[in-house]
């Protein structure tokens, strides 16, 4: 064991120094474990003191804590600091004052950050097939497969970034260096769009070694924004969260409202991104289309540091592993004792904690890992603690419901592909003179998001608080569950849509014409499964990652979110595989298959018939598992 020199902030002072106890109070869930008492030497009279006491879960050298101090003879009368905010600091290290720091005047900022980043993302990623189709000269099959991997993994690159920020350098610096990171791509994009443009605006027209340069450059750049946004987008959300905190009743209300809201400015930064930038660059210039979001991410990276000093920050302590090594090592130590003896109910290392080291989570769940608490009479190996092990539960419950979510995910892949060929073949006039374009329907996704979130937030949430008694109105996984149900009627109406478009076509022997025929039947027919659509996603998305931040502990909260958003990247890549393998199937002996080049030979509606019952079942799936492990 290690004697550790723990630097104390006294918070409250007794005046009887020799009955006084210091009580560490605001880190057991996420550092210590239990609360540990200190006798405070008579002479003690600085509102800072050092103490040296033994520990043998930490290998660290020291570390910063904050403690209060009360007197034993009259400790019912003891009140915590109530401007202090529990196991969090401010930007000098203090301990963070709740009038000071956090709540709203640091998430709008962390908000605005978001809002800035997207229009960025989308700035790039909206119009970027019509790039490789152009200038870079790719076909649209390839063009779409290059797309499709870049998107899945740009969705699963939170992953390593939250472990970096979980593991290392901790949320605010991760967040720094990625935004830098982020930038240097979208100028290296900059300057080969640039380069290009200088040199007859087409790869095409260059040598053919020219041309691997350009698309070799231009691909770099790519995956290093993907990298970088991945990175941002881990630690971006789970830091805002972190400025509400979850023991204040106020301002746990307020942390499932910074969730809407978050959406609210995501959802509405690509709309306008789509409006501006995709004319810019179709129009005007392709310079000009990837610099304004290298200069939107420079404006996000200044809003980030404005806000420093606001930020309240979580007490992280250096760990004598990574979070992946852990719960490895949890996993591993849990398996190879499978076969030892039952642990006993008063096994020390078990009952080390006064209090559950996760919220919410009973320590009788997943009873099996309790076995990596276990070592043999001859094993010198170190045991897991009961932190690692409560770890590796929070994140082992919430595979259930990543799996059960990927069948919405799924979906989330179809509005910018399988609706928009549906809207190509649709009248789209307005007017007598103008026709929407199909990949524009896409905008009532985001224009309905944008509605129904105030209206949820607003009214939905405070009727259903007063009704229910839960200060979120509906819990998290009834949220969650609602959602899946509207997405699964979406599925069901854009089947029914489609099967009256294919009936409409075969009336008018459109069906056996080229395709390209456009079917006399109003746009607007798809207009209520792109509203169900937004509606399944205020619901479920949000829902999912409220759930996937608030479940995990407090050093893995960006893991948790990167496992939320490894869903959607994913469901990119199972949608991927599902309509080759149906297309493969489907389109033996000549036939055109579900999927066929002309739209009103193919059967779309099977496939949508086929994603409702998917998620049909599914819906299913995650209210059995999620009542069993959240027992709501």
């Amino acid at each position: 064991m290690n004697a550790l020199p723990l630097h104390v902030y006294i918070l409250a002072q007794c005046e009887d120094k020799s009955k006084a106890h210091a009580v560490i109070q605001g880190f057991t869930t996420s550092t210590f474990c239990g609360n540990f008492q200190f006798q405070l030497p008579d002479h003690t009279s600085a509102t800072a003191v050092s103490i040296t006491y033994t520990m043998s879960s930490l290998n660290s050298s020291s570390d910063t804590i904050v403690i209060t101090t009360y007197d034993q003879n009259n400790a019912e009368d003891h009140d915590h600091d109530h401007n202090s905010v529990h196991g969090m600091v401010d930007y000098a290290g203090r301990p963070a004052k709740r009038c000071q720091s956090g709540y709203w005047r640091s998430a709008s900022f962390i908000i605005g950050v978001g809002a800035a980043e997207r229009f960025a993302y989308y700035g790039i990623s909206s119009n970027l097939i019509a790039y490789l189709t152009g200038p870079l000269g790719q076909s649209t099959a390839a063009a779409a497969a290059s797309i499709n991997m870049w998107s899945g993994t740009g969705l699963l690159m939170p992953i390593l970034g939250a472990l970096v920020a979980d593991s290392f350098l901790g949320r605010y610096w991760t967040i720094v260096f990625a935004s830098l990171l982020y930038i240097l791509a979208l100028g290296l994009l900059t300057t080969s769009a640039l380069i290009l443009n200088w040199q007859g605006g087409s790869a095409l027209n260059s040598q053919p070694q020219n041309h691997f340069h350009h698309v070799f450059f231009f691909f770099m750049s790519l995956y290093l924004m993907a990298l970088g946004q991945g990175a941002h987008k881990a630690c971006i959300m789970a830091l805002g969260a972190d400025q509400f905190d979850a023991q204040d009743p106020k301002e746990l209300r307020s942390r499932s409202s910074f969730f809407n809201w978050w959406y609210f400015s995501v959802c509405a930064a690509p709309l306008a991104a789509l409006l501006l930038l995709n004319y810019i660059q179709d129009n005007i210039s392709w310079g000009i289309g990837f610099g304004i979001p290298c200069i939107s991410m420079v404006i996000a990276l200044t809003i980030f540091v404005l806000g420093t000093k606001s930020y309240r920050y979580s007490i992280t302590i250096q760990e004598k592993s990574c979070a992946l090594s852990r719960i490895t090592q949890v996993l591993r130590k849990a398996a190879a004792a499978m076969n030892w003896r039952t642990i006993p109910s008063t096994n020390a290392n078990y009952h080390e904690a006064q209090q559950d080291i996760v919220p919410h989570l009973p320590s009788h769940q997943f009873k099996f890992l309790n076995k990596a608490l276990l070592a043999r009479p001859a094993d010198y190996e170190e045991v897991c603690s009961t932190q690692e092990v409560e770890e590796t539960k929070a994140l082992v419950k919430l595979i259930p419901i990543w799996a059960t979510s990927l069948a919405f995910a799924i979906v989330l892949a179809q509005p910018s592909t399988l609706f928009t060929k549906q809207g190509i073949t649709m009248d789209r006039s307005v007017g007598s003179s103008f026709d929407v374009p199909a990949a524009s329907l896409q905008y009532i996704i985001g224009l309905t998001i944008i509605l129904v979130i105030p209206i949820y937030d607003r009214v939905f949430v405070p009727l259903a608080r007063v009704i229910t008694g839960t200060p979120t109105g509906i819990t998290q996984v009834e949220r969650i569950g609602t959602g899946m149900f509207i997405c699964t009627l979406s599925m069901v109406t854009a089947a029914l849509v489609e099967r009256q478009r294919l009936k409409t076509a075969s009336a008018y022997g459109l069906d056996e014409l080229a395709m390209g025929k456009v079917v006399p039947m109003s746009f607007w027919w798809l207009v209520p499964q792109y509203i169900l659509y937004g509606m399944a996603d205020v619901f479920t998305l949000i829902g999912l990652q409220e759930l996937f931040y608030d479940q995990v502990p407090c050093g893995l909260k960006s893991v948790g979110l990167s496992i939320f958003m490894s869903i959607l990247g994913v469901g990119n890549f199972l949608s991927s595989l599902l309509i080759c393998m149906i297309q493969r199937m489907t389109s033996e002996g000549g036939e055109g298959g579900w999927f066929s080049d002309n739209t009103n030979r193919a059967h779309l509606d099977y496939f949508y018939w086929l994603l409702a019952g998917l998620n049909a079942i599914s819906f299913m799936a995650f209210l059995y598992l999620a009542k069993k492990i959240f027992q709501f």
